[in-house]
């Protein structure tokens, strides 16, 4: 009986890991994709200014937040398919690596549209 019991309790201990490296997984890439959205915005602001190398830079940083996004759902995607703890725990990393490039990727869209911003913007009176 308490052999039965220490395998319920560690079958149970899997499972609960397995859902917090999805659960982690998902989460990176749901701020993944917000930050790629967030850099588009970015992006489309500079676009409207008619700086064009700002507009460039802005877009190309947009564009790789937008491949970081991917990569995290990706990564999301199997994490859930896992069919291992390891395999379940590599794929959350990777998912979580992934969101901080398309943050990153976001900062350089904000500050490569800012002088764009900063030049449409009239200086106050």
């Amino acid at each position: 009986m308490t052999i039965n019991k220490a395998l319920l309790a560690l079958a149970l201990g899997f499972a609960l890991a397995a859902c917090t490296n999805q659960q982690q997984a998902e989460d990176s890439a749901a701020e993944a994709a917000e930050a790629a959205g967030e850099a588009q915005q970015a992006a489309d602001s500079a676009a409207t200014t008619g700086d064009a190398m700002a507009t460039d830079a802005a877009q190309a940083s947009a564009d790789a937040a937008a491949t970081a996004a991917d990569a995290a759902a990706t990564s999301a995607d199997a994490a859930s398919a896992a069919g291992t703890m390891g395999e379940a725990d590599d794929a959350a990393d990777a998912a979580e690596q992934a969101a901080d490039s398309a943050e990153q990727a976001q900062d350089a869209a904000e500050e490569s549209a800012k002088p764009a911003d900063d030049a449409a913007t009239p200086p106050a009176n």
